[in-house]
């Protein structure tokens, strides 16, 4: 008597704009992935292969490990390299392990 009804107003009805929002949504987020993700990343991998291809015999290098070492021989068919720790120790690692090819005459200065 002193209360006017309530009506429930109509439902917006979704069509073709909201699945062209997604659309874009997932357009914004696979540029996001690829500009801040992929992209780095398969740079990262490039510069690296180019390391790889430029090592040499009597190189100074940084493995991922921690280790220094001179390149003392590098067998080409199964990807493996022998470091001189020193004049009496030699290791072998696997090429893809060494992070960063140091400049001549760094081991001695340590």
């Amino acid at each position: 008597m002193f209360m006017s009804n309530a009506y429930a107003a109509d439902a917006p009805t979704t069509g073709a704009g909201g699945t062209m929002e997604l659309v874009i949504m997932l357009v914004i987020f696979g540029l996001i992935f690829y500009f801040m993700i992929f992209r780095p990343q398969s740079k990262r991998v490039k510069e690296h292969k180019s390391l790889m291809g430029s090592l040499s015999k009597g190189d100074e290098v940084l493995t991922s490990g921690g280790i220094l070492g001179k390149i003392a021989k590098i067998s080409d068919e199964n990807d493996y390299v022998l470091l001189a720790l020193n004049e009496t120790n030699e290791i072998t690692i696997k090429k893809d392990y060494i992070a960063a090819v140091l400049p001549k005459g760094s081991i001695k200065s340590l």
